[in-house]
This record gives structure tokens, C-alpha cells and sequence, in this order.
């Protein structure tokens, strides 16, 4: 008998990837857990029926999230993730010897344990001694912060479940308030393409803009994501994307990518039209 594993991307579309078995399964405190091996995609982890990576294209997100702010700000110390529990984009961080303290903020203690056991492509980086885990609520977390980190990524789930307060006008300007003075944050933005992703992203942008002087989107494209179409968000209080890019001093430190380029750092920002005008709406 074969087995599947679908996601509805809309209530006209599937995606669906033939599963060999299950790894785990659990239900935590706050949501559905389930890690899945497939033929194609390799291993990949679920969170309540919506697919948050697959090891053959993880890659893709994580070094979009990371590198790009990191090939801006040119003295990034203290950083901090919110959500993020499987450990990809920490272990995208702990490559940079310049990084001197992670604190990674997740809700769900079980996402991180069930990384830890069958994700370790992903949570290899979580023993970092650099690094420190605190398992609450990043709202409460960041709010409770001023001036402590040069980089905040955002590596959230959907709006909606334990991700909705990450994509509030009210956590923006905590973030803001928790950088420092040329800080920078950055967040996953959802896909333009589907109406309601679509609409999730206008208001997260908005309230992005309401908060900091300087907000640009970029792009990426990650095959079993909704429409394979991801948006990234980029906020700072000093640095632009562009004009501060530091491109050779990012290449001189000689960090194998399998997607991200600083070639590519400059063409991610330059975004479909109709993606434009969605922003522009906004503003």
C-alpha cells in the first residue's frame, strides 16, 4: 500500500509526496508534530498537516534567511532567532566565527528534541556552545529586550496557531526596540501567489513598514513551499540590502553555499511586478 503525505496549499491544490514511513509523531502543547522519510524529498517535518522543510531543498531557506542580513551588517556579534526549533538557520550562524552569542527562542520544547533525534542535518548546530536555547514565547521574549542584538531573525511558522503573535504591529516594534542601533531583522514573508498567503504577507509588510526606516522584500524559490514562491522581509534601522552589501568581505570568508551567492544577494531583490505593486499598496 502506498502512502502520502498531502498539504493543501488552497482548497483547489495539493501538494503530495509519497512517504516510506514515519519517524515520529506526536502531539505537544501547542501543536501536531510529525517527521516523515519519502524517496524524493528525503526526511521532513510537519507541523499541524503543513510541511515546514524537506531535507532535499531546506538548504534554500535557511541560507536565504541567514546569509543575506549576514552579508549586510558588518559586525553582526549578538543574534537572536525566534522559532526556527529544527536548528537550520542556527546552524547556517554558527558558521560565522564572528558570532558570539545565539539565542534561540522556540515555544515548542518537542520540535527541538524530535530535530535533535531524526533532523540532525539540521540541528547539527544547536550544541554550538554559542549558542542557548530558551523554550517560551518569543513575543513575551523579545519584548522583555532593548538594544541586545545586532540581528534578529524571525524564522516563524504561518500566522496563524503558535506563529500569529510573530506577525503582529506590536512585535515588529519590539523588535525594533530589541536591536541596536544598525540592527537588522529579518523574517520569512510567505508567497505572493495564493490569495491568502497573499494577504498574510500585505499585512505582515505593512506593519513591518510602520515600524522601521528601511523595509525591502527579496525572493527565493523553494520547491514545496505553496506555489514554490517565498518572500523574505528585510528591515533595518541603518543598513540598505544593496547599498551595504558587502560582497568580497562576505567572499573572503569562504563559506560553501549550495544557493545563496552574493550575485544572487543582488538579483533576489528585484521582484516580479505584480509582487511591486502588492507592496506599494501597502505603503
Amino acid at each position: 500500500m502506498e502512502l502520502w503525505f498531502t498539504e493543501n496549499h488552497t482548497p483547489n491544490v495539493r501538494l503530495s509526496i509519497r512517504t516510506d514511513r514515519q519517524l515520529y509523531g506526536a502531539r505537544s502543547a501547542f501543536q501536531r508534530i510529525d517527521i516523515f522519510e519519502s524517496l524524493e524529498f528525503g526526511r521532513f517535518l510537519a507541523l499541524d498537516g503543513y510541511m515546514m522543510l524537506t531535507e532535499k531543498d531546506e538548504f534554500i531557506y535557511h541560507e536565504m534567511i541567514t546569509h543575506v542580513p549576514m552579508a549586510v551588517h558588518p559586525s553582526a556579534r549578538r543574534i537572536l532567532v525566534i522559532g526556527g526549533g529544527d536548528g537550520g538557520a542556527v546552524r547556517e550562524l554558527t558558521r560565522y566565527s564572528c558570532v558570539e552569542s545565539i539565542d534561540l527562542v522556540e515555544i515548542d520544547p518537542m520540535v527541538v528534541e524530535a530535530s535533535r533525534e531524526y533532523l540532525p542535518f539540521t540541528a547539527c548546530g544547536l550544541g554550538d556552545p554559542r549558542v542557548r536555547i530558551h523554550y517560551e514565547d518569543g513575543v513575551k521574549f523579545v519584548r522583555r529586550r532593548e538594544s541586545a542584538y545586532d540581528l534578529i531573525i524571525v524564522d516563524s511558522t504561518d500566522p496563524f496557531g503558535p506563529g500569529e503573535g510573530l506577525f503582529t504591529r506590536e512585535f515588529y516594534g519590539s523588535c525594533y526596540m530589541a536591536l541596536k542601533d544598525d540592527g537588522i531583522m529579518v523574517n520569512q514573508h510567505e508567497s505572493p501567489f495564493y490569495p491568502n498567503d497573499a494577504a498574510a504577507m500585505q499585512r505582515a509588510h505593512k506593519r513591518i513598514v510602520e515600524s522601521f526606516p528601511i523595509s525591502r522584500v527579496y525572493q527565493a524559490h523553494i520547491p514545496t513551499y505553496p506555489s514554490g514562491h517565498w518572500l523574505f522581509g528585510f528591515a533595518s534601522k541603518k543598513y540598505h540590502p544593496l547599498d551595504d552589501l558587502r560582497a568580497a568581505e562576505w567572499n573572503s570568508l569562504g563559506i560553501t553555499t549550495n544557493y545563496y551567492t552574493t550575485k544572487l544577494h543582488e538579483g533576489c531583490f528585484y521582484i516580479p511586478a505584480y509582487v511591486e505593486r502588492m507592496l506599494r499598496d501597502v505603503e
